[in-house]
């Protein structure tokens, strides 16, 4: 799948909560390995939980994803 492709995808938690919208990926330059999925967060997601950036959009690493299709699917990131 093209990263392209996972833009504007939901994101969310493997129990259905909704994390937000994925709007980039970070990639590492050298080795062209995908590090961190960057979210903007759902209007009623508790952003102060999770790890942000200065756009605030969420933070998960590449390592959290679990399944694409319609949605991403993630490991829980947050507490």
């Amino acid at each position: 799948m093209f990263a392209s492709q996972l833009k504007g995808k939901t994101v969310m938690t493997r129990d259905g909560q909704i994390l937000g919208t994925l709007t980039e990926l970070l990639v590492d330059t050298r080795t062209g390995r995908i590090l961190n999925l960057l979210v903007a967060p759902a209007d009623d997601l508790e952003v102060r939980l999770f790890e942000t950036d200065a756009k605030k959009r969420i933070i998960l690493p590449f390592t959290s994803l679990q399944h694409v299709k319609d949605v991403v699917v993630v490991e829980h990131p947050g507490p």
